[in-house]
């Protein structure tokens, strides 16, 4: 492989809309942009150590066992710590997603929150699925029913908070920009990649291509022009990578004996229902011991809240009958059901 290029951090506004015009057109034109200081240094601090004390330690025998991407649910939404939930439902995070999407934030839908730890190892004992060197894919085929659309109309941001530093650990995410809309990398539709369109899925890049190069000589010669034009995310802890469903990017290998901590989302826009939950539903986390996602869903905000499926004021859902009957339920937990009251006494005007 040729000699490795290094994409650079930009730095966030200290505004409410934490993107640079910049950043916002690199994402809609380009396929990404990586920034610096979205979010708070001590809330990262926090996320990451409550990452290291949830999985086995770096270079230990537990950690030569992973081979495979996620937390298992250990860590996904609503995970048991305060620091990685409030990653998830941070203020400025939705409002780059908002921005990135050209919606306002009443109208995203979280639809994936996991962190999880990626493991430099002596051996890789994954075979064809091993996640150490991954394949350059789009993430679109375990995320939509369907096909991205057209270029101009993303209904998706995929968002990577770095926890570690790449210089400590490696594993820097390559991705590729598209160059224009005659881009032959980013022709129509967007098929050539392992577990798409008939081809047999395979996460480990050495059994993919070879696999490629004997079933569909075509499409391995057009992957082969995407990992000589791929650069990497320079990130930090706190770097946060923005992405789409249709941008080509894979994970690289860890250093050996080192660990790298990440936290992966998604936020959709709420019309764009054929994108799946890619975990067990927030709904799915009630009645856990001290209720916590009830406690979550009556301390957040009403944005945070619609960000999670709950109904927005105004909703057809709330009656007099639906707003005292959550306000039973949620109200031992301190919900302030007042702008959903406020909004049914508006439209009965």
């Amino acid at each position: 492989m040729s000699e490795l290029r290094w994409h650079e951090a930009d730095r966030a506004s200290p505004g409410d809309d934490p993107l640079t015009a910049l950043q916002v057109r690199s994402w809609r034109e380009r396929g990404f942009t990586l920034v610096d200081g979205v979010l708070p240094a001590e809330l990262i601090e926090c996320a990451r150590k409550e990452a290291a004390e949830a999985f086995p330690d770096a270079g230990s025998a537990a950690a030569e066992e992973v081979s495979d991407f996620g937390s298992q649910g250990r860590m996904a939404f609503p995970a048991p710590g305060d620091a990685l939930n409030a990653t998830t439902l941070h203020p400025r995070l939705l409002a780059a997603a908002s921005q990135l999407l050209a919606v306002p934030v009443v109208a995203l839908r979280l639809t994936q929150s996991d962190a999880w730890p990626k493991y430099g190892r002596r051996r890789r004992g994954g075979g064809a699925t091993d996640n150490a060197d991954q394949r350059i894919h789009m993430d679109y085929g375990n995320h939509t029913l369907v096909h991205p659309p057209a270029w101009e109309a993303p209904e998706a941001v995929e968002i990577i908070v770095y926890l570690s530093d790449v210089a400590a650990c490696g594993g820097a995410t390559a991705v590729v920009a598209r160059e224009g809309a005659k881009d032959p990398a980013y022709g129509w539709p967007l098929v050539a990649m392992p577990g798409i369109a008939g081809l047999a899925w395979r996460n480990d890049r050495e059994a993919a291509e070879a696999h490629l190069r004997e079933v569909a000589p075509d499409v391995a010669r057009l992957r082969e022009g995407l990992y000589a034009r791929e650069v990497r995310a320079r990130f930090r802890p706190g770097s946060v990578l923005f992405y789409r469903h249709d941008t080509w990017h894979r994970g690289t290998p860890v250093e050996p004996g080192c660990v790298r901590f990440a936290q992966n989302l998604t936020f959709r826009r709420a019309d764009a229902e054929w994108i799946q939950i890619l975990q067990p539903a927030w709904s799915w986390a009630m009645y856990g011991a001290g209720q916590p996602m009830e406690r979550l869903l009556a301390g957040a905000s009403v944005e945070q809240r619609c960000v999670l499926g709950f109904p927005a004021p105004g909703s057809a859902y709330w009656t007099r009958d639906t707003v005292a009957a959550v306000g039973a339920r949620y109200g031992p937990f301190g919900m302030d059901m007042e702008p959903y009251e406020q909004a049914l006494a508006r439209s009965s005007r």
